[in-house]
């Protein structure tokens, strides 16, 4: 039974990082495409996430993925897995 657990995939976001100032953290800006029912158009909505930016590697402008992880911290609950 052991082996036919399979693990659950993590949730995975694109966006740019728009902030390094802090160690180890980066604000990374996420931008999706939202549909406006009365209107039927789409509109774009963005939202910013702290993330774990181990030994402070991505700067700002970088486009990276993020990862969700357990609570890092009060704010930080993702982490920066590569650039794109």
């Amino acid at each position: 039974m052991e082996n036919n657990k399979q693990k659950k995939q993590k949730r995975q976001l694109q966006g740019i990082i728009v902030s390094d100032k802090m160690n180890e953290t980066a604000v990374v800006k996420v931008e999706r495409l939202k549909f406006h029912n009365k209107y039927r158009k789409y509109y774009r909505v963005s939202k910013k996430f702290k993330a774990h930016n181990f030994k402070n590697k991505y700067h700002v402008g970088d486009k990276v993925i993020i990862e969700a992880t357990k609570p890092l911290s009060k704010d930080k609950k993702w982490r920066i897995i590569g650039l794109i």
